[in-house]
């Protein structure tokens, strides 16, 4: 019998517990653990931060779910993996030994990148989890009440993950236009993308066209190729570079209110482990999903590394979206299985981009396969269709999250159809 141990329970972490049990033997002990004791819907986090859903509506107690399957669940902080002995160590005082370790913490949210950003002391939020959303909230009340203001939405350098900062300018613009105030705020879009588009990825289709056309559309002004230096209570630093990566304006953007995705790192206790991680502390993985120096340790999802699609004159990073971080569980799950037959690892991730985009009453949808350029398929499509859709999903994966089913038949059969599949 071989105990795999599953740590971190998000959008990845989840799905590859569950995965996990159904391809492996009951002989086989599975155990998730996670520092809280419920499950998330990032996703949907910008609607959180309007007030269009809450706490509640997007989370879950996880234990009650995972154990129906036949999964350990332990609610605690793991402070160390001693990957040379195969064990972790608890902040409880538990030790528990694992055969096979699968690593799906997502990032540190490494605010302190940027002097004077962050929730937590700082002068910027975040819709990165439930609780950033929800403070949020609390302040975007509040300037409604005032009645007027600037609202600055954005992402600094080292950022990854671009669309919620376009999904939330965008939410903001549509809240503010059904509440009937929307000529009293101005919104300002600083991102650290060469260009409106580029989403990390080089861009997708005409993602820039379109993207751009959306934003004059709301009148949401816009500086890219945005270094923000510096925050301070009511003002934000941003250096705007040239393509050459000069500097070609300096601003201060003076705001109210302000939401700036941070860059990303990794979780402290994945970056202690010695030939685990690159500098920024992500997980490197190999095509089968395995660490090169700790073969049974395996990754997927925000927390592995993967080189930037193309050299930026500010430093942005590669996103990991939803259905990429899915084939890569299905991949590293197929491999597992695989070693535990004692055949090598074989199966290797499409790592398809797909996402949906919601901008309040209508969206923005892509395909990009593979997710680095060139590509087989390279879709983009805007409409309220999108709107529709990203709601559809929401309830769509937090049923599959609760009834334990990590890719439901008609689900594959339909992605197939559509030319889209987990496993190359």
């Amino acid at each position: 019998m071989a105990h795999i141990v599953v740590l971190g329970a998000g959008t990845g972490g989840m799905p590859a517990a569950y995965e996990l049990r159904d391809e492996l033997g009951k002989e086989h002990e599975i155990t998730l653990i996670n520092e809280r004791d419920y499950f998330q819907f990032t996703p949907s986090n910008p609607w959180v931060g309007v007030g269009w859903r809450g706490r509640n509506d997007i989370t879950f107690g996880i234990e009650k779910y995972v154990s129906r399957k036949g999964i350990n669940f332990v609610a605690d902080r793991c402070e160390k993996i001693d990957a040379k002995n195969n064990k972790l160590e608890m902040k409880n005082g538990d030790i528990i030994a694992y055969d096979y370790l699968v690593i799906t913490t997502g990032p540190k949210l490494h605010f302190d990148e940027v002097e004077g950003s962050g929730p937590h002391g700082g002068h910027t939020h975040s819709v990165c989890t439930v609780d950033h959303a929800e403070a949020f909230y609390e302040d975007y009340k509040k300037q409604i009440e005032k009645g007027s203001g600037h609202i600055v939405v954005g992402a600094m350098p080292f950022a990854s993950c671009f669309g919620p900062a376009y999904e939330f300018a965008m939410i903001v613009d549509t809240d503010l236009r059904k509440r009937k105030i929307r000529d009293k705020f101005h919104i300002t879009l600083v991102t650290s993308e060469p260009y409106v588009g580029h989403l990390g990825l080089g861009g997708v289709g005409d993602s820039k066209g379109m993207l751009e056309s959306k934003l004059r559309m709301q009148h949401i002004k816009w500086i890219v190729n945005a270094k923000t230096t510096k925050v301070e209570e009511g003002k934000m630093f941003v250096s705007e570079l040239n393509s050459k990566g000069e500097l070609h304006k300096e601003h201060e953007i003076e705001f109210d209110l302000a939401m700036m995705l941070p860059s990303f790192f990794g979780v402290d206790v994945v970056t202690k482990v010695e030939g685990l991680c690159n500098p920024r502390g992500f997980v490197m993985v190999d095509d089968y999903q395995r660490n090169p120096t700790y073969k049974n340790i395996y990754s997927a999802g925000v927390c592995i590394a993967i080189p930037p699609v193309d050299a930026t004159p500010v430093a942005t990073g590669a996103p990991k979206t939803g259905y990429m971080i899915e084939s890569m569980v299905t991949a590293l799950v197929h491999n597992i299985e695989e070693e535990l037959s004692g055949k090598e690892p074989s199966h290797t991730g499409t790592w398809t981009a797909l996402c949906l985009a919601d901008f309040g009453d209508s969206g923005a949808a892509f395909v990009a396969i593979p997710q680095i350029p060139p590509r087989n398929v390279a879709w983009f499509k805007a409409g309220k269709w999108v709107h529709l859709a990203k709601i559809a999903f929401e309830k769509y994966f937090m049923r599959k999250m609760k009834k334990g089913s990590s890719e439901p038949f008609y689900e594959k059969s339909i992605l197939k159809m559509m030319g889209i599949n987990r496993l190359k």
